[in-house]
């Protein structure tokens, strides 16, 4: 009797214990946009969220602060107040919510062939805009989708766009404490650095985007600095380095 009340108990810890187990290692496993291998699994890092979000808030309330215009506020029969609409209420809300700041990320695109947080940006990739070259010429092009499908989102930039809402929603009010009270703070130090990603990897705020004509130009402004340096040396200490010497007269 004893083994027939323990047997169904050894079968179901059998049966349930190895998948706890794996259940834990995946639950386990952190995941780590910049070390991984495999592009397919590149999914938006936390710093990259936040650099967007704020770079989208910052050019929004940029232009808007340049309005000179002045709102009149008050309801009914009292007395309106008139308030600079660069210092008001409603430029802040307009810049967040009309249309709403994180609708303006499903606009990126993915870049691969860059590295960091510049893999997003918005425009076409350089692989997509020769794709759609090709396409144009003629030649056929097989991506495994529907050509009207090849510039929807993708699901790295669905994925950055959910996690804006998440922030946009998380941290409204230290939003408006910044607006009212802390301007004199970069948007990015006080929101993202300080805030968003106080525990996680900031390195992507600090990473910016240069073409490749301009580093191009860069690299040729240094070598040719580079070659004038070295003939300015040889010009004043002859064609080996050395100092000249002038020969006395009695001996030319």
């Amino acid at each position: 009797m004893d083994w027939l009340r323990i047997c169904p108990i050894v079968l179901l810890l059998t049966v349930i214990l190895p998948v706890i187990f794996c259940w834990r290692d995946d639950e386990d496993e952190v995941y780590d946009p910049y070390t991984t291998t495999d592009p397919k699994k590149r999914e938006p890092h936390p710093c990259e969220v936040c650099k967007f979000f704020i770079t989208e808030l910052h050019d929004r309330l940029e232009i808007s602060g340049r309005s000179k215009e002045v709102l009149e506020i008050g309801h009914g029969i009292e007395k309106k107040k008139r308030q600079k609409y660069s210092t008001s209420e409603l430029r802040l809300i307009e810049a967040l919510v009309d249309p709403h700041i994180c609708d303006q990320i499903v606009k990126y695109n993915v870049h691969a062939e860059r590295d960091g947080s510049n893999r997003y940006a918005k425009g076409q990739s350089q692989t997509m805009s020769t794709l759609h070259g090709l396409k144009d010429k003629g030649v056929k092009v097989e991506l495994g989708i529907p050509y009207d499908l090849w510039d929807v989102p993708s699901a790295e930039v669905t994925k950055m766009q959910k996690a804006c809402f998440a922030l946009a929603e998380n941290y409204e009010e230290d939003i408006e404490e910044w607006y009212y009270h802390n301007q004199h703070i970069p948007l990015k130090e006080y929101i993202c650095r300080d805030r968003y990603l106080k525990e996680s990897d900031q390195t992507c705020l600090d990473e910016k985007f240069v073409p490749k004509e301009d580093e191009d130009e860069q690299g040729r402004k240094k070598k040719k600095k580079k070659k004038k340096s070295k003939k300015n040396k040889k010009g004043d200490n002859g064609p080996t380095g050395e100092e000249k010497t002038e020969k006395p007269k009695d001996e030319l």
